[in-house]
């Protein structure tokens, strides 16, 4: 009797250690198949995302192949067009014709000239947004940039009583940009937001750019990794647009002024996105708009391969194993 108790206790603790093991080594397991989980759910994001930005790229490409020869035959008739139109006008003040005929006919003349540098400018936009955009980034002071669009930009401002106004940091602020496109983006912002309080006749007529620098938290898998950025304000004193209609004022096409071509703030996002940042818009109906460009100082991280997060994930595993198993050990002991 006595011996089948103690051998019913040896079987008892050895139920015990064999428990506590298999409860430590799936413990373990767990919290590795819950960390892989969230990484491998966070790498399938990411790449969903970067596949979508790579159909999209291949769509633009292809359209801007096919309409680079479109281009070029349209381009040649309205170099045309504006040859004769200045030809004619400049006959007409030569001719006989009676000076209400004259007058007449140049309101004709000026509006084929208008409606075809329109049909150009237009055109041109396109083939902006359509073509591939190849940055040339260069370490650069944003304020810089900022301060040469405003002098380039200020007398159209000044033409509609537009008061411009800049607020840029006493400190530098250099951030890994194409100079150039930046300046392009911003620049539709500023022509957008004149027309849009030029269109409305608003009373007061502001326009503000402000450059500031911060630091931005971007969630990567199961971590939180912090980033510097530049953030460029681009501020309206405008009628606002209604909140319903923020999702859709990037989409190709869609303009809420006469004679847009609707593809400014497309061709923006696409040069912010190129440059891996993104562009946020703040507005309310009779509040003005806020336009902020947030662009990364450093640039996207270097992303890792996948032979090194596979081995990463081995890693861990091994790691969380082992751990599981010492604390078993502990337990038995």
């Amino acid at each position: 009797m006595i011996a089948l108790l103690i051998a019913e206790d040896l079987v008892s603790e050895h139920l015990v250690d064999w428990s506590s093991l298999i409860i430590g080594v799936l413990a373990g397991g767990t919290a590795a198949l819950l960390l892989a989980a969230g990484a491998l759910t966070g790498r399938v994001v990411r790449l969903r995302a970067a596949e979508e930005r790579a159909r999209r790229q291949e769509r633009l490409a292809e359209l801007g192949a096919l309409t680079g020869g479109l281009a070029h035959e349209i381009k040649n008739p309205l170099s045309t067009i504006g040859l004769n139109v200045q030809l004619a006008s400049e006959a007409i003040h030569d001719s006989s014709l009676t000076a209400d005929e004259k007058a007449m006919l140049v309101r004709r003349v000026e509006t084929v000239n208008r409606e075809a540098t329109r049909l150009g400018a237009i055109l041109n936009d396109f083939l902006r947004f359509a073509g591939r955009i190849k940055l040339a980034p260069h370490e650069t002071d944003v304020r810089a940039v900022v301060d040469e669009l405003v002098d380039f930009y200020r007398p159209q401002c000044d033409l509609h009583r537009v008061i411009l106004r800049v607020d840029l940091p006493s400190q530098p602020v250099v951030a890994r940009v194409d100079a150039a496109l930046v300046k392009q983006a911003l620049l539709n912002l500023l022509i957008n937001a004149t027309q849009s309080i030029v269109s409305h006749d608003c009373e007061r007529r502001e326009l503000l750019v402000r450059v500031t620098h911060a630091t931005a938290v971007a969630v990567k898998g199961a971590k939180q990794v912090a980033h510097d950025e530049v953030a460029i304000h681009v501020i309206d004193s405008g009628p606002g647009i209604d909140p319903a209609k923020h999702a859709e004022i990037f989409r190709p096409y869609v303009t809420g002024r006469k004679g847009g071509s609707g593809l400014g703030l497309a061709v923006t996002r696409r040069i912010v996105e190129e440059h891996s940042g993104h562009i946020e818009l703040h507005s309310e109906l009779g509040k003005g708009s806020d336009f902020v460009v947030r662009l990364p100082v450093k640039g996207p991280p270097t992303s890792t391969t996948e032979g090194e997060d596979d081995q990463a994930r081995k890693t861990l595993l091994d790691r969380l194993f082992k751990r599981a198993q010492s604390r078993a050990d502990t337990q038995r002991d």
